[in-house]
């Protein structure tokens, strides 16, 4: 499949290279200089230039791409990238900051395909997105990271806490999350944990007790 990723930050480069290590095709859009050098030291074909800008995306490919990611910093940009790569009939996943608010997060909703929380989600999942999986399906992870699906028992002492403000062992990060009896989703930056729950966590193999206990509950890979 092929990809156009804009920007080469923290979670461009990570989701450009899982992307890459599994056969696909990904054109990196980066404005920053310096960026877009190690894009090209990582083997990557880059277009400098403004994700906003149609030109720059139509030389990076986006007529005959299958997903756009826009996975800068920042949100206009993202979605700009997004509504063009929509016109072209791509996939479209933004990369939303984890702290918006509900509202904003509705917003942009009902005019992508998917949005990312990178700051809890990962690269893994952004490529998932970009993929169009289904995230009840857990395929295996890259960079030696397992899942772990968690049921939040009742006296938890998460319990109450919102699903993005987590602090988790290690570099443990929630996947996804689902009310009891409901399908696993990623969550509204709103939604608080509540008894009864599941929790898809990204850790490491040896880091997983520790979540479970975090949790109180018990976690199985």
């Amino acid at each position: 499949m092929k990809f156009v990723i804009v920007g080469y930050g923290r979670v461009g480069s990570r989701t450009a290279r899982i992307l890459q290590s599994e056969g696909h095709e990904v054109s990196i859009v980066e404005n920053n200089l310096e960026k877009a050098d190690r894009a090209r030291d990582a083997g990557f074909t880059v277009f400098e230039g403004d994700g906003t800008d149609e030109s720059v995306l139509e030389d990076a490919g986006i007529e005959t791409a299958d997903a756009i990611g826009g996975l800068t910093g920042d949100l206009n940009t993202n979605f700009t990238a997004c509504m063009i790569g929509k016109e072209f009939d791509c996939r479209t996943v933004l990369r939303i900051d984890a702290d918006y608010r509900e509202e904003i997060y509705e917003k942009y909703a009902a005019d992508v395909d998917e949005i990312i929380y990178p700051e809890r989600l990962g690269a893994a999942g952004a490529k998932t997105a970009l993929l169009g999986g289904d995230f009840n399906v857990f395929a295996d992870l890259t960079e030696k990271l397992s899942i772990a699906s968690v049921r939040v028992p009742e006296g938890s002492p998460v319990i109450g806490t919102r699903v993005v403000e987590l602090d988790l062992p290690g570099e443990a990060r929630v996947y996804a999350h689902g009310r009891a009896h409901e399908s696993m989703t990623i969550p509204l930056p709103q939604t608080e944990i509540e008894a009864g729950d599941s929790v898809a966590v990204m850790a490491a193999p040896e880091g997983l007790d520790e979540v479970r206990a975090a949790f109180g509950g018990e976690a199985s890979a």
